[in-house]
Order: structure tokens, then C-alpha cells, then sequence
């Protein structure tokens, strides 16, 4: 693992939260769920059939399950709570007291359940379920933190050492792989998202915003460039805590001598650490860019907006990445 992730798995010990796995039966995440705990790194609950746990566990060499709780969902002394506490929060969409029952015995909705009730501090899935199916019942269940209505995601980019660009070589990049087109006010959400991504998991204490653009103040007319230019006048009336300016182009958000040229006086220009993208596709590739280019570590994409954590996995990962998000969601709940 990187620095920045062995740094990352430190302070996650610190605050050695609760974190529930509910694909609990698969063999990566059974063996993460082992270094996780022997490392103390987190608390870890795994739902699912408790013999299918335990032979899987055996099947990987690891014969020894104890400080992991293992719950299975169906037997569960907390089902009938928990449907209810569903049913209360779905109601009003048409859920039916039988149907909260039934989502209960899915360990997606179990999971967030268990978040609402305060019986875990995050979650983290998806080495077998799609990004949908994870982010669904976090949608119903824990929903968005207050006074932010957009649920989106952001990358951790360690860049090398030697890189300029940054604070201590970290900066993060919104959203890069949630939401396609995000409207104005999206963008404004993604912006406070990211800012509280940069301070909890990236550790960049002084964030500077930058909204991205193919323009720099004013240096392009289009409706896409008015997109940006409204998300900052409506991010400006909100007396952020932190530095933000817009519309920038890449290169006059991070280059000092481009700064001066295309954006003198400006308070993020230059040194921004903190990039939104206009829309998922510039996002995606952006950080692709960087990534292959540039010799960064991406790390994501982590999920912002929640009002408690929940973290998708991509179902290709292995048993270190499920630690590294164990790590990061654990870091979110700060």
C-alpha cells in the first residue's frame, strides 16, 4: 500500500469505528474482514449464512472467525425492528409492511438498517453487487446529509512526491463517476461534498475549490460555461468556508504562471486543490489522465453526500482493496 493509505489505515485505528460488510459469504471480503480486525483497524459485522461463513473461512485457511460479529439476516433478533423502522421510512412511497419485511432479509437493505439505527457507523459492498444495487438502499434508507440534496463521488489522487500540484501531493476530484450532467445546484453539492471528502479523507487542510471550464472568466460564452458560472454565484451566496472560484480552465486552476495571466487576483486560481468537473464524462476522463499520465494513485470512486457513509466496490477488487475502502469509510464518519 501507498503512504497515503498506510496513513489513511492509521488514523482509521484511532477511530477504530464500526463498519458492516454485507456480502459477507464472499471470500475477499471474508479474508478482509480477517486482516481488518487482527489489524484493529475497524469493528467489523458480516452478514450473511453463518456455516456458509465459516466453511468459506476454512476453505481460505482462516479457522479463527472470533471478533468478527456474523449476523444472518433471516434469524436476526433485530429483523422485526428493523422492518419497522423500513416500513416507517417507506411508507409514504407505497412499501407495505410485508414488502419492509421481505427487503430486510436482503443484506443491502439490512446493512443501511443497521447505519440508521445506530448499530454501524458505514458500509461497504459491491465485490458482487452493481453500483445501483448498493447505492439504492442507501438512497432510502440513510439518504443525504443535511442541506445537501445530491448524493455524488469523488477520487483521492495521490500524485508523486516530486508533483507540484496539490497540498502534500493530494487532490481531489468531484464527481468523476456518479452523476452524468449535473444541473447548477448539483454542482454546488458536489463542491461542499468534495471539500468535506478533502478534509476527512484526503487530510488537505486548507481546501481551494476550483469549478472547471473550458473557459477562465469570461474568456468563452456557451450555455455549458453559464452552467458554472451559476453554480459558483449560487455557491457564493452559501458563505462557503473555504476558498472557491470559477469558471477556471485546468490549466489557470493549477499553474501559477497561467494563473496570473488568466485569472489575476484570484484566491484559488493557481493553487487549487479541490477540482469539480462540469460533467461525468470530463470527470472520468480527467482523472483517467492523471492517473496513466501523471503516475497517480486513484483512489474511488468514494461516495460524498451521504449522511452516513456507504462505499461501492468494484467487483474486480481484491482483498487490500477492501481494506483501503474499510479504511476510507471509516475516516467519513468523522
Amino acid at each position: 500500500m501507498s503512504k497515503f493509505m498506510d496513513a489513511t489505515i492509521a488514523s482509521a485505528k484511532i477511530l477504530y469505528k464500526h463498519i458492516v460488510l454485507p456480502e459477507g459469504e464472499e471470500p475477499r471480503v471474508i479474508a478482509a474482514a480477517f486482516a481488518t480486525v487482527k489489524e484493529h483497524i475497524a469493528k467489523i459485522t458480516l452478514l450473511g449464512d453463518k456455516t456458509k461463513i465459516s466453511e468459506t473461512a476454512k476453505s481460505l485457511g482462516i479457522t479463527n472467525l472470533s471478533g468478527i460479529e456474523i449476523v444472518d439476516p433471516s434469524s436476526s433478533i433485530k429483523r422485526n425492528a428493523y422492518s419497522k423502522l423500513l416500513y416507517d421510512l417507506r411508507k409514504d412511497k407505497g412499501v407495505s409492511e410485508e414488502e419492509a419485511k421481505s427487503l430486510t432479509l436482503n443484506p443491502l437493505y439490512y446493512g443501511c438498517l443497521m447505519i440508521k439505527s445506530g448499530d454501524a457507523d458505514g458500509m461497504v459492498a459491491g465485490s458482487i453487487n452493481s453500483t445501483g444495487d448498493v447505492l439504492r438502499p442507501a438512497l432510502q434508507i440513510i439518504k443525504s446529509k443535511k442541506g445537501i440534496k445530491t448524493v455524488s463521488s469523488c477520487f483521492v489522487m495521490v500524485l508523486p512526491d516530486s508533483s507540484p500540484y496539490g497540498e502534500n501531493s493530494v487532490m481531489i476530484f468531484g464527481d468523476c463517476a456518479v452523476l452524468p450532467n449535473p444541473t447548477a445546484d448539483q454542482l454546488v453539492d458536489i463542491a461542499f461534498a468534495s471539500v468535506d471528502s478533502a478534509l476527512n479523507i484526503g487530510k488537505i487542510k486548507d481546501p481551494k475549490v476550483a469549478l472547471l471550464s473550458f473557459s477562465t472568466m469570461g474568456s468563452a460564452k456557451h450555455e455549458l460555461v453559464n452552467k458554472v458560472k451559476d453554480a459558483l454565484s449560487s455557491l457564493l451566496k452559501l458563505n462557503p468556508k473555504f476558498a472557491v472560484d470559477g469558471e477556471l480552465q485546468l490549466d489557470a486552476a493549477i499553474v501559477p504562471e497561467v494563473a496570473r495571466l488568466k485569472a489575476p487576483g484570484s484566491l484559488v486560481a493557481g493553487k487549487a486543490n479541490v477540482l469539480i468537473f462540469p460533467d461525468l464524462q470530463s470527470g472520468n476522463i480527467g482523472y483517467k489522465l492523471v492517473q496513466r499520465f501523471g503516475s497517480a494513485e486513484a483512489i474511488g470512486p468514494i461516495c460524498q453526500g451521504l449522511a452516513s457513509p456507504v462505499n461501492d466496490l468494484s467487483r474486480g477488487c481484491n482483498v487490500n482493496d477492501i481494506i483501503s475502502v474499510i479504511a476510507i469509510t471509516a475516516l467519513q464518519t468523522a
